[in-house]
């Protein structure tokens, strides 16, 4: 009895609480709806004419907020020096939008975070891109600093695969080279093309008048930007010179690989000898790759890839597991490029990035062990000299079964791997 008078009294304190909250949240209790929409709700709303945004399209909001990803320091913002370019994240989805604003916001720098009151603009497309037109400064409210905005990892293929997707937020280029290859005195001013090896471009474009528009143009380099859907062309916009990471010689032919030429079904087994996979070979675009304990994998949310599908690598191994180029680059290298992480919540993993100058009889390796691996997308690059012919493995280090935090052991998701020449 005594049991069944705490529990009423328990779920009578609760109801009491509850009721509570109402009455002290009285947006809820009345039932009005939040004043913010997100981006990816307010890009929705484009159908291919422009939309005046008033709170009845917007489900009652009236308000966007995220991070300023643009940088007036640089010079190079797309619409110009009164633009503003925002993202946020909803829900795990990333989206930006483009705001002309008609005066200039003086207060405003990359990384600031902002509430926008977007009441009565307009959506609109120009160029390619969507914007919100008919802003000024007076409707954007900062109400904080040097916040780290998403970076996503992207290489041009995908990018163009997915524009909308991307615009107008921040990304990260890997695998890119101009073409053609710049010569001496080449400056970033103007309309550049950015090539991945398989002839898929996008234009980088840097305005005249941009902080770094007479910096000498590197053959090759990671590029950070903003993309954008122009008319005539896709654009990455860089906005500072610091944009362009380590610069190099111009990408081999038809790298990165992104493992995307065969089905995911090709290799479906971690250590497979098949007479249409002799010793755990398959080829791809660039040419025929061991895949030793790894499989294809295209587990959205889990493998760690871009397009369709990456590389997959076994877990709680006590011998090492390889990912092998089987032929050779002939002109030496001074860089490689590529995206790794986790498989889905696994543990970290131990990898080393090994060369070779004899077709694969003795391996070097070049960088350092590699032991971050998370849950998360990333990229990494490995800088070098090497001279003449030469082809790369991925090394996974047989560590044996995880047992964190002593061992980790888990399962090594690559992909976009990309070589460039020396």
């Amino acid at each position: 009895m005594k049991t069944k008078i705490l529990a009423s009294l328990a779920l009578l304190s609760s109801a009491f609480a509850f009721t509570s909250c109402l009455e002290d949240n009285p947006d809820y209790a009345a039932g009005i709806p939040s004043p913010i929409i997100s981006l990816e709700d307010v890009r929705r709303l484009y159908q291919g004419s422009d939309v005046v945004l008033e709170t009845g399209k917007l489900a009652g909001a009236h308000q966007i907020v995220g991070v300023v990803i643009s940088d007036p320091s640089g010079k190079n913002v797309p619409g110009g020096p009164n633009t503003v370019v925002l993202q946020n994240k909803r829900r795990g989805a990333i989206r930006g939008i483009i705001l002309p604003l008609n005066d200039t916001p003086t207060n405003l720098a990359a990384g600031d975070s902002v509430v926008v009151d977007i009441a009565g603009a307009t959506l609109s497309k120009a160029s390619g891109a969507l914007r919100i037109e008919g802003l000024s400064a007076a409707n954007i409210e900062k109400v904080g600093s040097n916040k780290k905005a998403a970076l996503r990892e992207v290489n041009i293929q995908t990018l163009l695969a997915n524009l909308d997707t991307y615009e107008g937020t921040l990304v990260r280029i890997t695998g890119g080279s101009l073409t053609p290859v710049p010569v001496s005195g080449d400056m970033y001013k103007g309309d550049k093309v950015l090539a991945d090896g398989s002839n898929n471009s996008i234009v980088l474009h840097t305005e005249a008048d941009a902080s770094f528009a007479a910096r000498r143009m590197p053959a090759s380099a990671t590029f950070i930007g903003i993309p954008m859907g122009a008319s005539a062309a896709p654009q990455l916009w860089m906005r500072t010179a610091a944009d362009a990471l380590d610069p190099s010689g111009p990408i081999y032919a038809k790298f990165p690989e992104s493992f995307e030429a065969v089905p995911a079904s090709t290799k479906g087994s971690y250590n497979m000898n098949t007479a249409a996979v002799p010793d755990n070979t398959v080829t791809f675009g660039t040419g025929p790759w061991k895949l030793y304990q790894s499989i294809l994998g295209n587990t959205s949310g889990r493998d760690r890839y871009t397009g369709a599908q990456g590389i997959r690598i076994q877990q709680n191994l006590s011998e090492s597991a390889y990912v092998e180029m089987k032929f050779d680059v002939p002109n030496g290298a001074t860089k490689v490029t590529l995206i790794y992480g986790a498989y889905y919540t696994d543990p970290a993993s131990s990898w080393k990035l090994e060369y070779s100058q004899d077709q694969g009889k003795t391996w070097k390796q070049t960088g350092q062990t590699i032991t971050d691996a998370g849950n998360w997308q990333r990229s990494i690059t490995f800088l070098m000299d090497i001279s003449g012919p030469v082809r790369f493995r991925i090394n996974k280090l047989g560590l044996g079964t995880s047992n964190p935090p002593a061992v980790s052991n888990g399962r090594l998701g690559l992909d976009d791997i990309a070589i460039y020449e020396n």
